[in-house]
């Protein structure tokens, strides 16, 4: 009888271990998005990004090697307003994993708690490739990356409240090192206040309002249609007459038609990723914040 009461013991003790040492299996699709999960989660989390930073935001390639990682997958956090909505229903939908489906508590939109910018009056397609819910790419300001940081915290202690201490604690951490890191950035980046660019694609509007930058308007002729002739003719003129001083390209679009409108123009060329991992050294989140502000305050110097 105390064999058998030593082994049922044993057997709950050991059960409950495991229980203890599961991580919470999370599926980002964006690179800053997993690494804000890390740095909540820490050691209770198993983060895989879908994107790897090099890609379009709006289009990542869909690898069938997705679908079951997401079949097994705790938690799939995003950008929201549409940002994913090229490749995400798709994946979501072939992963049949009832957990993190839309509406679920296992789907987590960082988007939550965030007055877009730009939210469009038409969503006809002649407009490009608008999108409905406003402009996506709130995760450039980093005040804004801290609603992100907060509802990925209470989706992990949702889904994992044994660990709920940590990761508030983890949280706390992370989001004074960012508030430092964003006093830090402001300071620098003082002399950008009317400093007015372009950029190939909308990714920026975020950006320059927290910095006080001029977003003057985008090479492609619309969201996700690129230039014609005459709208690098016109973009050029007006840049010329506005004393346009930086072009910005994201890694995503070819160097081409952005560096021959800087040397049209006399501005700075600078290649800006838009997550990290997109140009080299910018693997975490503040280091592409970090990389961001210093290569645009070197650009006017």
């Amino acid at each position: 009888m105390k064999l058998k009461l030593f082994f049922v013991t044993f057997i709950a003790l050991l059960c409950a271990a495991q229980v203890q040492a599961a991580k919470v299996r999370v599926v980002t699709t964006l690179t800053d998005l997993a690494d804000l999960t890390r740095n909540v989660g820490g050691e209770h989390v198993e983060v895989f990004s879908l994107a790897t930073g090099i890609e379009d935001t709006h289009g990542v390639p869909m690898k069938p090697s997705f679908v079951p990682v997401l079949n097994r997958a705790d938690l799939v956090v995003l950008v929201g307003f549409d940002c994913e909505h090229a490749f995400l229903p798709a994946l979501l939908e072939a992963s049949k994993n009832p957990r993190i489906q839309k509406g679920k508590p296992g789907y987590v939109d960082c988007s939550q708690g965030i007055t877009p910018v730009d939210v469009p009056k038409s969503t006809d397609h002649s407009e490009g490739d608008v999108h409905p819910y406003g402009n996506p790419h709130y995760l450039l300001d980093p005040v804004l990356a801290k609603t992100a940081v907060q509802n990925i915290c209470n989706a992990l202690v949702a889904v994992a409240p044994q660990f709920a201490d940590d990761f508030r604690a983890n949280r706390d951490a992370y989001l004074a090192k960012l508030d430092a890191k964003i006093a830090e950035w402001q300071k620098n980046a003082a002399s950008l206040k009317g400093v007015k660019f372009v950029s190939y694609h909308e990714h920026w509007p975020y950006f320059a309002n927290r910095f006080g930058m001029v977003y003057f308007g985008t090479i492609e002729l619309k969201p996700g249609i690129d230039p014609t002739p005459r709208h690098i003719e016109e973009l050029v003129s007006s840049m010329k007459a506005e004393h346009v001083s930086i072009v910005v390209r994201e890694p995503q679009f070819p160097e081409k038609v952005p560096a021959l409108i800087a040397q049209q123009t006399g501005a700075t060329l600078v290649k800006l990723p838009i997550m990290p991992g997109g140009v080299p050294h910018t693997d975490t989140y503040i280091e592409m914040m970090d990389y961001i502000v210093q290569t645009m305050v070197a650009a006017i110097k």
